[in-house]
């Protein structure tokens, strides 16, 4: 019987051949805009496949035309990407906003709604509630925590006046870590698509990156990332990925030759660096964050923590939720201090091995106030619903050890003693 690998061994070398490239051990950087063709007939070839003209031929592989189309570098990333999904086809992006903006853009028309979830990211918040009804797209919304019934009645509300498209979630959510049931979405989007109208479910997984949910094995049809953070994880870069069936994805990867907005010949080669490592990085900050939760649960100066570890059977639905899709407790831990935004700050400020700035999942401890930070511009009823309160730090949780982290933690906390 033949021996499959696991993803982590074939992060090495999958998708690429040495002798492809004068016999370099690595993918090189494939900084070209343009590549020739053998022939006028394999160039007028490769355009019918890339722009849908028909579909490619038994063995015949799309051909490298224009770097906005395809590229050497970006093909093998996508190809080695997929490989931790189990997904058909992948699209890598130059943002994790530029991959949401395009799903949105290209399963959302005129007259139709989208159902998200909350809470989201900050940003996915004001581009669904802000920009998309300027298109005249519909928004209705549920909150983590309803259960399949009482989701089912906000479509009902406004579904026969704005035909739902699109289910959009967020989960573990940005940054209360609250839980949403991907396999009700699914049955929720199936039982609302028509012969004429496919619902399309979407799940925005970066709090989990590719290794500890799978969203598609539950019911999603397309995974989004900002693969800036756990995927990229050095942060020295900004990308953003899709995955999802061939049918779909080759919508996505339509607009998203149109819109110019796909990834960097050397993105897509500093992410085949970082996928080498992923494994490895998310294993030691997802230890971490035992440790890091465990001490911040028992300090005095903490309210509230924020962490998929501490989810018990007395939480009830986000308990079995957490069981059925969560491979890990995460690396995410949000928190409130004891006080206000005033006390936050002072923590905030005196912390030195943890950085002060936004983004996550990278390999240096990072922390941030989302009240005045990636949700600034949230709704604040919205946010005072969704716990997201002045009082609120959000940490990530990186690859320092751990001992250090929370020696840091516990001289900034202190100071509220």
């Amino acid at each position: 019987m033949e021996h499959k690998m696991k993803p982590e061994s074939l992060m090495m070398s999958y998708g690429y051949r040495p002798e492809w490239s004068e016999g370099a051990i690595k993918c090189p950087i494939f900084q070209t805009s343009a590549f020739v063709f053998r022939s006028a007939e394999e160039g007028k070839a490769f355009f019918e496949v890339a722009y849908g003209l028909r579909e490619a031929r038994n063995e015949e592989t799309p051909g490298l035309i224009y770097s906005r189309i395809n590229n050497p570098d970006l093909e093998i990333l996508e190809d080695r990407l997929k490989l931790w999904e189990e997904a058909e086809d992948c699209a890598v992006f130059e943002s994790g906003m530029a991959a949401i903006t395009t799903v949105l853009l290209e399963f959302l028309r005129p007259g139709q709604s989208v159902l998200v979830s909350n809470p989201v990211y900050g940003g996915t918040d004001h581009f669904i509630k802000k920009i998309l009804p300027q298109f005249g797209m519909q928004v209705m919304e549920f909150f983590a925590g309803m259960d399949e019934q009482e989701i089912e009645q906000v479509i009902d509300s406004r579904h026969k006046t704005y035909p739902l498209a699109l289910i959009y979630i967020e989960t573990p959510a940005n940054p209360t870590n609250a839980l949403v049931d991907i396999a009700a979405c699914h049955r929720l989007a199936r039982r609302f698509s028509e012969a004429d109208r496919e619902v399309i479910l979407v799940v925005d997984n970066t709090y989990m990156g590719p290794l500890w949910q799978h969203p598609l094995q539950h019911g999603a049809d397309l995974v989004l990332y900002s693969a800036t953070k756990y995927i990229g994880g050095h942060s020295d870069l900004i990308a953003g990925a899709c995955l999802g069936s061939r049918r779909l994805m080759q919508r996505v990867k339509g607009l998203r030759t149109f819109l110019g907005n796909m990834a960097s010949p050397h993105t897509g080669w500093l992410l085949l660096r970082s996928l080498e490592t992923l494994k490895a990085r998310m294993d030691i900050q997802a230890s971490n964050a035992r440790h890091v939760a465990a001490f911040l649960s028992s300090h005095p100066a903490v309210e509230k923590i924020y962490y998929l570890g501490t989810i018990s059977p007395s939480d009830g639905r986000a308990y079995h939720i957490r069981n059925r899709q969560c491979l890990s407790y995460g690396a995410m831990i949000s928190f409130d201090i004891r006080g206000g935004e005033a006390e936050a700050f002072q923590v905030l400020n005196r912390l030195k091995l943890v950085k002060l700035a936004v983004s996550l999942g990278s390999t240096e401890s990072l922390a941030e106030h989302p009240y005045t930070m990636t949700h600034a511009d949230v709704d604040a009823s919205l946010k005072k619903r969704l716990g997201i309160t002045p009082a609120m730090i959000r940490l990530s949780v990186g690859i320092e050890h751990h001992e250090d982290i929370i020696y840091d933690l516990r001289q900034a906390l202190d100071l509220l003693v």
